[in-house]
């Protein structure tokens, strides 16, 4: 610095204390304490270019001159002010200064002291302060706080345990301590595994310890469902240590089985209705093939014979008798239509002989192109998986001719393995985000139904180029177990795609 520059005293070059003086016009900097320079770490040079408010640069110009306001100008006034230093490497730091003005050969000066640092008294008592908020923290929060160590020989540690581990595994923290191989034998045989494998997981890769599984409480002779949550750090001597939250999920746990056995029990529900309207349907379309179509037959036979016996000079009991002849033609065709539609002939076929009449009838009705591939020419189903499959297809189709505006449709039907897949597609508008949200609409939310009551899956996703494509995927052997599976990742694939009646397949 300029020798012709204000200097602090040599007491206060040695201070243990950072000191710095500032001229009180410019705010700059003039002269620092030895402890103030080597906490900083700028040199000599650098130091003649800062002011106060570069050295703490989250103070506002308005700040700093508010404080030096309330110094006036009386010699030995005293104010605090409390600011982030920067270091010469941008570290910052906290400090509190007592800024006072002082005056050599009439230039204006600033002087600011910083406070001594804290006493060891006062050190502890932060630290009380800081346990004491950890302990109240802890207290209050659900299950149990835990810390785990993992050695590099393989043995484990809890060094910290809650007041909460006795309430969640009926130990209490002495014994888990002495004995922390108790905690693994409290986990049902069929869980530790899992737990084990997602331990060394998190271990390897030290990312986040999640697990839920089932423990044995003695204490009252109980299984509980638990959850752990926790994070991992590598210490220096190899052991790897979690800081987390081990709670009681039983309650929540169970409901979620409640609701996946409910979805099940829906879904054989559902089939079971389904089959039971399928044979009613088959029944009835059969009633009216075999009875009213009979009887109307011969009704047509007896007719012909009565109109060959009028009397060939009465018009009038002719054109009444044509009449009734092409009344009897009109019902005979509503006939056998009704029980197409109740129930169609051709699945006696099989699905794939059906599909592909239903596909021409479609084309035929809706003027609409529609092509139909199979990857094998037959395939074997049991005759309510493919009664399901069809009435799929048939909705689907539907909804395309009322709603998609589509000028190509394709269906396709493939087995793989163990598994049936039917993809239905459309050139039309596709599914708008409107139309998704229509809560009474039934068509999408019975086509996943049927498909969920099969033991398969549904999902709807846009058409390359615009469209709409629906696919089933449903395993050929589907016992209650790949219902129950099915169930608990909810009725579709679709997620949030409500049924509806609007574009596409809806």
């Amino acid at each position: 610095m300029n020798n012709k520059l204000p200097r602090l005293a040599p007491a206060m070059q040695a201070s243990p204390a950072e000191i710095y003086l500032y001229d009180a016009t410019t705010l700059q900097l003039l002269d620092t304490s030895q402890a103030a320079r080597d906490n900083l770490g700028y040199s000599q040079q650098e130091l003649a270019a800062q002011t106060a408010l570069s050295l703490a640069p989250q103070l506002s110009a308005e700040q700093l001159a508010a404080v030096i306001d309330t110094l006036d100008d009386t010699i030995g006034a005293q104010a605090t002010l409390q600011v982030q230093q920067r270091r010469r490497d941008a570290s910052l730091y906290p400090l509190s200064l007592r800024l006072s003005r002082a005056d050599r050969h009439g230039r204006a000066l600033l002087l600011a002291v910083a406070d001594e640092l804290p006493t060891q008294q006062t050190a502890a008592s932060a630290l009380a302060q800081v346990q004491s908020r950890f302990n109240a923290i802890v207290s209050n929060t659900p299950g149990l706080v835990y810390q785990f160590c993992l050695h590099a020989d393989g043995q484990t540690a809890f060094p910290y345990l809650s007041d909460g581990c006795q309430a969640l595994l009926g130990l209490n923290p002495v014994q888990l301590h002495a004995q922390p191989e108790l905690f693994l034998e409290l986990i049902l045989a069929d869980d530790r595994s899992s737990y084990l494998e997602a331990m060394q997981i998190s271990k390897r890769s030290l990312w986040s310890w999640n697990w839920e599984g089932r423990i044995w409480v003695d204490a009252w002779k109980d299984v509980k469902w638990i959850n752990l949550r926790a994070t991992p750090r590598a210490l220096l001597d190899g052991t790897v240590q979690w800081e987390g939250i081990m709670s009681n999920i039983t309650e929540s746990r169970l409901e979620q089985i409640e609701v996946r056995l409910s979805r099940a029990r829906l879904a054989e529900l559902t089939a079971h209705i389904d089959k039971v309207k399928e044979h009613e349907r088959t029944r009835i379309a059969r009633e009216l093939h075999d009875d009213l179509g009979g009887n109307l037959t011969a009704i047509k036979m007896a007719m012909a014979m009565l109109a060959r016996r009028l009397p060939p000079d009465n018009p009038v009991l002719q054109e009444k008798a044509d009449y009734v002849d092409a009344l009897v033609d009109r019902t005979i065709d509503a006939v056998h239509r009704i029980s197409l539609d109740l129930r169609p002939s051709m699945l006696d076929l099989g699905l794939v002989a059906a599909l592909d009449w239903q596909v021409q009838e479609f084309a035929r009705q809706a003027g609409i192109e529609c092509n139909f591939t199979a990857s094998h020419p037959d395939i074997a189903l049991e005759l309510d998986q493919a009664t399901s499959l069809f009435r799929i297809a048939q909705e689907a189709l539907t909804n395309i001719a009322k709603h998609a505006q589509a000028s190509r449709v394709s269906v396709r039907l493939g087995l793989q393995r163990q598994h049936l897949s039917l993809k239905i597609s459309d050139n039309g508008v596709g599914l708008r985000t409107s139309d998704r949200a229509k809560p009474l609409s039934f068509g999408i939310r019975g086509m996943a139904e049927r498909a969920n009551a099969l033991g398969g899956s549904m999902s709807l996703t846009d058409a390359p180029g615009g469209g709409t494509i629906l696919s089933i995927k449903v395993r050929l052997s589907a016992p209650r177990e790949a219902i129950i599976a099915a169930a608990d990742h909810g009725p579709t694939r679709a997620g949030s795609q409500q049924d509806q009646d609007g574009h596409g397949l809806a």
